[in-house]
């Protein structure tokens, strides 16, 4: 299994090298966002599985990058602050964080806590996979588990990577997906 793309976003750069000195080590794969607006551009543009969010950033706050993420992705989102009173924990969970990691932390705890959000992810993966054994829009149809697609009823004889793309397309339906994000599912890297 291919390690996660993961967006840091943080602009104390001893906390920000920490973390990417990290994520190095245990081979995942990441990119680095200094402020709120670099992190909503890098979010959309790069489609992380699992961002990491400092909340006390110096343009917009934590919490309403949250908002803006959620108006069109579920990305997985761990926020990672200094703020450590409940309310600020309550706000950024309600506002659509999955996890909240106080700062100092122990890089154990920030791995294991990947690890869960990866196993969720996977979960979430294979039953929605599983779930949807047939996607039908207008004359075209994907039958997930026989691996055929038809158009208006007659089988379509893809290639290997047509069909891919297909499902890949057919379980995105709404997003703007990247060319990264594409040739990561198709073939692995980028």
């Amino acid at each position: 299994m291919n390690k996660p793309l993961i967006l840091v976003v943080e602009d104390d750069s001893s906390v920000k090298n920490l973390i990417t000195t990290t994520l190095k080590a245990h081979d995942y794969r990441h990119l680095t966002a200094p402020n709120g607006k670099a992190a909503i551009l890098e979010a959309s543009s790069h489609n992380p599985d699992i961002v990491l969010l400092d909340l006390g950033l110096p343009d917009i706050d934590g919490v309403d990058v949250i908002k803006k993420i959620r108006t069109w992705s579920n990305m997985p989102i761990i926020v990672i602050s200094a703020r450590s009173e409940d309310t600020d924990k309550i706000d950024a969970l309600d506002a659509g964080a999955d996890d909240y990691l106080t700062k100092p932390f122990s890089v154990e705890e920030l791995l294991a806590r990947l690890r869960v959000t990866q196993r969720r992810i996977a979960m979430m993966e294979s039953e929605s996979s599983a779930g949807a054994a047939v996607f039908s829009n207008g004359q075209l149809r994907i039958d997930y588990a026989a691996g055929c697609a038809y158009l208006n009823e007659q089988e379509l004889h893809l290639t290997p990577i047509e069909y891919k793309l297909l499902c890949i397309l057919s379980q995105n339906v709404g997003k703007v997906l990247t060319h990264t994000y594409i040739t990561q599912k198709i073939w692995g890297h980028s």
